[in-house]
């Protein structure tokens, strides 16, 4: 099969598309011929080296993480998905930018989606719907997202919204349209983002609850604003997180989430939002653009 590799740890400078080995699945898991997969945060920093102090892979790897695509086997003691099933899901920290992949979480991918959109999904919507569990009940209560355009954070809105939370997201001025279409109200981020919410928060009551996704130094303004550590999560900020008192959801593969958004595709209320879309041999420019840090929804690549 085609995939797209690197040998060494390095810029994008080091991922080549060649032909390796096709994978099989072990007990649990599932393989799929790709279509589509995500490229993520975690991706460029695996590939760069920057994390090989916890998250190590054996190389060469193939970048990725989630994808969506048709079943062609299946491991032992999997039930509930058959060959030929369209599915969105996640594997190991490598393993998706190729023509097959092995997934140990998936749900079935909704109809509503195109093949991007639900190579989008299955990241995002963990890491979302782990940060939002954590904060509790939102229907009723007032959220407020910290990074709110980029691919977990718009996840986060829509969700969220879903669930009847009102949310305020904060992003970049040219970013505001985009929020306010997932349902959010946006405001900027940085210096006097507290009186900025207290203006915009709902018969002046305040923000009951707090999601950082973007990890840019604001989180003790979050615990702040909402008034206590209790209410506020982190998808990002490891370094502060522990020392707040906030809590630190990391993702994981459940399947369970990842039903989760997919019902909510279904019923039309979650859309993973895509901003661009290159080939299996644009690898290097896709990563180049993700690690840009700027990116509105998701970045994908398609097989």
């Amino acid at each position: 099969m085609r995939a797209a590799r690197f040998h060494r740890y390095g810029g994008v400078e080091t991922l080549v598309v060649e032909e390796v080995a096709d994978p099989h699945p072990g007990p649990g898991e599932i393989r799929i011929r790709v279509a589509a997969a995500g490229v993520n945060p975690v991706d460029w920093k695996v590939r760069s080296g920057a994390v090989r102090e916890v998250l190590p892979v054996e190389l060469p790897a193939i970048p990725g993480r989630d994808a969506v695509g048709v079943v062609d086997e299946i491991g032992a003691g999997v039930a509930g998905v058959g060959v030929g099933d369209r599915v969105f899901g996640l594997g190991g920290v490598t393993g998706a930018t190729a023509e097959s992949a092995v997934l140990s979480a998936w749900a079935h991918a909704p109809a509503e989606w195109t093949d991007e959109e639900a190579a989008g999904a299955g990241l995002a919507s963990v890491t979302a719907l782990g940060g939002l569990n954590a904060l509790g009940p939102l229907r009723g209560r007032t959220l407020l997202v910290e990074g709110a355009a980029g691919g977990v954070g718009s996840a986060a809105v829509e969700i969220a919204v879903a669930r009847g939370a009102v949310v305020i997201g904060t992003a970049s001025e040219r970013n505001h349209a985009f929020l306010a279409s997932l349902g959010a109200v946006p405001t900027t981020y940085g210096p006097g983002l507290a009186a900025r919410v207290a203006a915009l928060a709902p018969r002046g009551g305040g923000v009951d609850v707090a999601l950082d996704t973007a990890a840019s130094g604001s989180l003790a303004d979050l615990v702040a604003i909402v008034g206590d550590p209790g209410r506020v999560s982190t998808i990002a900020d490891h370094a502060n997180a522990q020392a707040l008192g906030v809590h630190l959801v990391n993702a994981v593969n459940d399947s369970a989430l990842l039903a989760e958004a997919g019902e909510l595709g279904r019923q039309g209320r979650y859309t993973p939002r895509v901003e661009r879309t290159y080939p299996l041999e644009g690898i290097a420019e896709a990563h180049a653009y993700a690690e840009r840090g700027r990116t509105r929804g998701k970045v994908v690549v398609r097989v």
